[in-house]
C-alpha cells in the first residue's frame, strides 16, 4: 500500500522499523531509503545486447517514455551515477554491476547522441563514462569519454570570435554546460586541446552578451526575445561559465564579462529583509513577482556564481550574496508549505533534493548548523512525499509548474529518483564522514 505525504519523522520512523537488508546498518535511514529506490529502479531495467538502459519514465504511455533517452537530465546516464554512488556507500558488487551495464549501453550508443550539451547530449555521457572509469579503472570508460570530446571537437561550428554547437547558449543544452564540461574534460583526461575549445567557446559566449544599464545579459538563443536571468537557461549559467574560465586561464575578459552579468542579476533582484531572489522570466503580469526557489531558476542555481566570483576575486561581497540567496530560501515557507515557484516537485532541478544538497554545501562551507537543520527538513519533506510499494520507494510529482497535474515517477537524476536517491547518499555520506568525491562540471563548492 502507498505511503505519502507522512510526517517527516514517521517517515524516518518507518524506515528506522523496516526490517534492512543485512548489508544496511539499521541507523543508516537515508542509505536504507537510497537502497529502496534503487529496487525501484532496477524493476524498471531493460537488458539489451548492447547493456542496460532505463526508461526516463516507467508505465507511461506513449513509446517515447518508454524508450531509450541517452540523457543526463532525464535518462541512463544518471541512474549509472546514482548506482556507482550506492557502490560507495554499500560496498556491494551488484550496485557496480548494475552501473557498468548501463555505462557499457551508452558505449555501445555513443554515435547516437550528436547533440552537444551537458545535461541534454553528449558532454553529459562523457561526464559519466568519466566516473565510471575512476569507479572502475577500466580503460574502455576513459576511452568512451575521450570519445566524446572527440565529438565534440568534430561537431563545433566556427561563429564570430569563437565556437559553439548551437545557437543555444545555456547550462543545459547549450554551449555554456559544453564548455563546462571540456574544462573538466581537460583535466581528467589531460587533454589541452578540450581546454582550447573550452576558451573557444567562451570567447563566443562573450560577444553574445546583450549590454544592459546594469550589465550584461544573455538571451538563451540569439533573437529570443524572453530573458531568462538565473542558471540553468540564462545570464547567471553564462556567467558562472566565463568565470570558470577565468579561473583556469587568468583571462581578465572572462571575469570581466562574468562580473557584468553578476552586476545586472543584482540590480534586478529582489533583496528585501537582506535576501536575493531573482525573479522567473515570464513577462506577464502573474509572472513580475514569480521567483522559483531551485536549481533552474532559483537561488540555488544562481549562488553558483555568486560563490565562483568569490573564488576567483577574493572578494568577499560575492560570498554574502550566496548567503542571501540561502536566507531567500528560508525565509519564503518551505519545506512546510508550497509557494507559486516551489510546486510539487522534489528534484534535483526544481525541487526540495536540489535546495537541500545546497544547503549541505553551505554547511559544509560555514560550519553553520542552522544550514545543516534546514537541509535536513527539506530532506524530512523529500521522504514524506515519496510513495513506497512492493517494488521499492519512487516519488511521482511534477515537472513543469504550469502543470502541476500532470503528475508521472521518473527514474533520471534531474527529475527523477536517481538524482533524489543520489541525494539521500549525500546525506548519509555527510553522517558517516565518508567523502562524496562525484562533481558535477557546473558544481563549484
Amino acid at each position: 500500500m502507498s505511503k505519502r505525504l507522512l510526517s517527516a519523522s514517521l517517515v524516518l520512523a518507518l524506515l528506522l522499523l523496516t526490517p534492512a537488508p543485512r548489508t544496511i546498518a539499521a541507523d543508516r535511514p537515508y542509505l536504507a531509503a537510497a537502497t529502496d529506490t534503487a529496487r525501484w529502479i532496477r524493476s524498471t531495467a531493460v537488458k539489451t545486447p548492447q547493456g542496460t538502459y532505463w526508461p526516463a519514465t516507467p508505465g507511461d504511455a506513449g513509446p517515447a517514455a518508454q524508450g531509450i533517452n541517452p540523457t543526463l537530465y532525464s535518462g541512463t546516464p544518471g541512474v549509472v551515477l546514482f548506482l556507482l554512488e550506492l557502490h560507495r556507500a554499500s560496498g556491494r558488487a551488484d550496485d557496480l554491476q548494475d552501473a557498468r551495464a548501463g555505462a557499457d549501453h551508452l558505449l555501445a550508443t555513443l554515435d547516437d547522441k550528436p547533440q552537444s550539451g551537458l545535461y541534454t547530449g553528449v558532454a553529459g555521457v562523457g561526464f559519466v563514462l568519466g566516473e565510471v572509469y575512476k569507479a572502475t579503472n577500466d580503460a574502455r570508460y576513459r576511452d568512451g569519454m575521450r570519445k566524446s570530446v572527440e565529438i565534440l571537437q568534430r561537431t563545433a561550428v566556427e561563429r564570430g570570435a569563437g565556437v559553439e554547437w548551437t545557437p543555444v547558449t545555456d547550462i543545459i543544452s547549450g554551449t555554456a554546460g559544453t564548455g563546462l564540461y571540456l574544462l573538466h574534460a581537460a583535466k581528467e583526461l589531460n587533454m589541452p586541446a578540450a581546454r582550447d575549445l573550452a576558451v573557444r567557446a567562451g570567447r563566443r559566449m562573450i560577444e553574445l552578451g546583450q549590454a544592459e544599464k546594469s550589465g550584461t545579459t544573455w538571451p538563451m538563443s540569439p533573437g529570443m526575445a524572453r530573458m531568462m536571468p538565473n542558471f540553468s537557461h540564462g545570464t547567471a549559467g553564462i556567467a558562472y561559465f566565463l568565470a570558470r574560465l577565468n579561473e583556469e586561464t587568468k583571462d581578465k575578459a572572462f571575469l570581466d564579462s562574468a562580473v557584468s552579468g553578476a552586476r545586472y542579476l543584482q540590480a534586478i533582484a529582489a533583496t528585501q529583509g537582506d535576501m536575493c531572489l531573482i525573479l522567473h522570466h515570464e513577462p506577464e503580469e502573474d509572472g513580475k513577482n514569480l521567483f522559483y526557489l531551485g536549481y533552474c531558476h532559483g537561488p540555488v542555481g544562481t549562488a553558483r556564481l555568486w560563490y565562483q566570483l568569490a573564488k576567483v576575486t577574493g572578494d568577499k561581497e560575492w560570498m554574502e550574496w550566496v548567503h542571501k540567496s540561502a536566507r531567500g530560501i528560508m525565509k519564503s515557507g518551505v519545506p512546510e508549505q508550497q509557494t507559486p515557484g516551489f510546486w510539487n516537485n522534489v528534484g534535483q532541478c526544481c525541487g526540495s533534493a536540489g535546495v537541500a544538497e545546497f544547503f549541505l554545501h553551505l554547511h559544509t562551507l560555514t560550519g553553520s548548523k542552522e544550514y545543516l537543520a534546514f537541509s535536513e527538513r527539506m530532506t524530512g519533506q523529500l521522504l514524506a512525499a515519496g510513495t513506497r510499494d512492493a517494488k521499492g520507494l519512487y516519488w511521482v510529482h511534477a515537472e513543469h509548474r504550469v502543470r502541476p497535474k500532470n503528475v508521472f515517477a521518473q527514474t533520471g537524476w534531474m527529475q527523477g529518483a536517481a538524482g533524489i536517491g543520489a541525494w539521500l547518499l549525500r546525506l548519509d555520506a555527510h553522517q558517516q564522514n565518508r567523502p562524496s568525491p562525484m562533481r558535477f562540471p557546473d558544481l563549484p563548492f
